[in-house]
């Protein structure tokens, strides 16, 4: 009754109280959708491994599809090889056995990239969630936030997505790059040199057609979860966030995103594995030295640290424009306080009762300029050095076996002994 009237009579807080139940029920209803966010968790291929029982709705059974992925793609291989004559010796300069980038790519490598699977839902899961709680989004962006939600769900889950995915791993990734730029100048047991080209054995056939295609597609299905995830990203920056330029994270409030990039960690190492394996087989059966990829691992770091941390950067306008305004307001409130501190305790009328030992006054300048420290040192991308330097390592570890191949054992161990100690 009473608030009725108060309706009828215009009473502003009759007017306030439905809008603050509105913004609530606004929040309350992201928080659900953001309760479910996740970049793996959806898209017909996962659909399947749960019908198959290779997967429940938590991403677990990780064990199962490493096992049935790698030995659909690695087994027949080996047994078709075996078949022809090329396991370990034959006519060919690269019998299966000594074939590294094949047992790396398929034993090492996509085991990887299913086991990225549940970290990176760890790791990202709680994302949205952590806008909400720390009140970034305002009440009348909750619709756009809840919109970015929305379209990253429909991305991850979009069949026609996974789909033309399929076709750009046949189309381009087996018959132009992987036969044109991968594919050894060599006589191996999955390809022999002929006139018009070469020839791909039955093992190849099963490996150009079935093997490789299963490899690329969990590979670029990363990439797509990577656009989808930096998309949202970019989403969510175009929202005026409830910045703090006061915030101890130095970020205004998203210092959570920080540790984000540490998430595609084994995704870096997968990728480390690759360029070695590649490498590897170039250094073993072609001639190569390891210095001559100078470039392309320098490279391959480099897009790498990009592909991970660039969809951050998408704040870093924002949070150069927050912490201008933060510095030029607290600037302005620190002058003012500043001024009439110094009127009290430094000007002739200074007070002479007020004790000056414990005075709430010269802490709170102290206080004062701490604060100000803190908006002054406030960083403008949620990147930290450690996690540049520990990414850059996850690339570049797997490539450390191939330093053998330019000094023994003993004198690699001298030498990092050396630059130690």
């Amino acid at each position: 009754m009473v608030n009725a009237f108060r309706r009828r009579a215009g009473d502003p807080i009759a007017v306030r109280e439905p809008a603050r139940q509105d913004a609530e029920d606004s929040r309350e209803h992201a928080l659900q959708d953001a309760q479910i966010f996740s970049l793996v968790l959806g898209g017909p291929l996962f659909q399947l491994f749960r019908r198959a029982h290779l997967s429940d709705d938590a991403l677990l059974l990780v064990s199962q599809r490493v096992v049935f992925i790698s030995l659909l793609a690695w087994l027949p291989l080996l047994l078709l090889s075996a078949v022809q004559g090329q396991l370990w010796s034959g006519a060919v300069a690269v019998p299966f056995l000594f074939d590294l980038e094949v047992h790396i790519r398929f034993l090492v490598v996509v085991p990887l990239l299913v086991i990225a699977e549940p970290l990176v839902h760890q790791r990202l899961h709680p994302i949205g969630q952590e806008f909400l709680r720390r009140r970034l989004i305002p009440v009348p962006a909750l619709a756009r936030f809840d919109d970015a939600l929305r379209s990253a769900y429909r991305w991850r889950n979009s069949a026609l997505a996974e789909a033309l995915l399929v076709v750009l791993v046949y189309a381009l990734g087996v018959l132009l790059i992987w036969r044109h730029y991968i594919a050894l100048d060599a006589s191996t047991w999955y390809a022999s040199a002929s006139d018009g080209g070469s020839k791909l054995s039955v093992a190849g056939a099963w490996y150009g057609y079935v093997s490789l295609p299963i490899f690329q597609f969990l590979l670029i299905r990363w990439y797509f979860r990577l656009f989808i995830w930096a998309r949202f990203l970019w989403q969510v920056s175009r929202i005026d966030l409830a910045l703090i330029p006061t915030h101890p994270d130095r970020l205004g409030g998203l210092g959570f995103l920080s540790g984000t990039a540490h998430a595609f960690a084994l995704l870096l190492v997968a990728h480390g594995a690759m360029l070695a394996a590649n490498l590897a087989n170039r250094i073993f059966f072609l001639g190569a030295a390891l210095t001559d990829f100078k470039a392309e691992i320098l490279l391959m770091a480099v897009l790498l640290l990009a592909l991970v941390l660039g969809p951050l950067l998408v704040f870093a306008p924002r949070l150069a424009r927050t912490r201008r305004t933060g510095i030029r307001e607290f600037e302005a409130f620190a002058e003012r306080y500043a001024r009439e501190f110094d009127t009290k305790w430094l000007s002739a009328d200074a007070p002479r009762d007020e004790p000056l030992l414990g005075s709430a006054d010269i802490q709170s300048l102290a206080d004062l300029a701490n604060a100000y420290e803190v908006v002054r040192s406030m960083r403008v991308a949620p990147v930290t050095r450690e996690a540049l330097m520990q990414l850059a390592a996850a690339s570049l570890v797997p490539l450390l076996p191939l330093a053998l191949t330019m000094m023994p054992l003993e004198e690699l161990l001298k030498q990092l002994l050396r630059i130690l100690f």
